[in-house]
């Protein structure tokens, strides 16, 4: 893995950490294409180049954040549903599920179909965009459904963001709402996941790794940081049906792609 795949690879983070596409699996279709092999410091180094993007929310919301412990207390309830499946499904999405296409390929397109569907009822049933309430006001209910949901994502594909975001709007909350909310939830879930992996595979990083690592951390922080407002000046305009049929066509590319092996 060279100077410009790192690059590459940090930039396809920033580019889709926050949208509803799946940056995990975005990251493994651009290894695939840049004929990188797949090795445990390659899954190691999409893990935590994901915790540069996510430092993007930090600089950007931490004053909001620290504004109030109630804020704090709500993305940890929140987080407990995604950590403790997480940590227990931890080897078997590192061994078997990170890196593969076909899995991701799969969940790609049926969470398209979802979206698209989603989308679509909200529009037929005239549905009402509900008052923006404060992130504070969540209900402990709430946090546990949307921490749940996030846990969906430990499945390469289905992406954290979009999976917050659909069963957040599915509870009745504003689409802005639930969209920072799913960028502030990232921040304690990518964290815990990072430390959690360097302290599984730290020992096997070689320095120079390290500096592969760090500038993949750089380059995905700075795309992310854009990128993030610019989504939410998007959504407030916009359904989130396009990153449906995105979903869709993209996973039925790479099924066809496996189907007559040109990946």
């Amino acid at each position: 893995m060279n100077f410009i795949h790192t690059i590459i690879i940090g930039i396809v983070e920033g580019l889709t950490e926050f949208l509803p596409i799946s940056s995990t699996a975005h990251m493994d279709i651009a290894r695939t294409i840049l004929g990188i092999p797949t090795s445990s410091f390659i899954k190691s180094f999409e893990i935590i180049i994901q915790l540069g993007a996510i430092m993007a929310v930090a600089v950007l919301y931490y004053k909001k954040v620290f504004s109030s412990w109630k804020y704090i207390v709500n993305l940890i309830i929140a987080f407990i549903p995604t950590g403790i499946i997480g940590f227990i499904l931890y080897k078997l999405v590192k061994s078997f599920l990170l890196g593969n296409i076909l899995v991701e390929a799969c969940a790609l397109l049926i969470g398209g179909i979802i979206i698209i569907i989603f989308e679509n009822y909200q529009i037929k049933n005239n549905h009402i965009e509900s008052e923006e309430i404060n992130i504070e006001k969540l209900t402990f209910k709430q946090l546990i459904i949307l921490g749940t949901a996030q846990a969906l994502a430990v499945i390469p594909g289905v992406s954290r963001s979009g999976a917050v975001i659909i069963s957040g709007r599915a509870i009745g909350l504003n689409r802005v709402l639930i969209t920072e909310f799913s960028f502030l939830l990232a921040v304690p879930t990518m964290l815990a996941a990072s430390v959690y992996d360097i302290y599984k595979s730290g020992v096997s990083v070689s320095s120079s790794e390290w500096g592969t690592i760090i500038l993949g951390f750089i380059v995905s922080f700075l795309v992310a940081f854009i990128v993030i407002k610019w989504f939410l000046g998007y959504i407030r305009k916009h359904t989130f049906e396009i990153f449906g049929w995105y979903r869709i066509v993209l996973g039925i590319i790479l099924i066809l792609a496996l189907f007559f092996k040109v990946i």
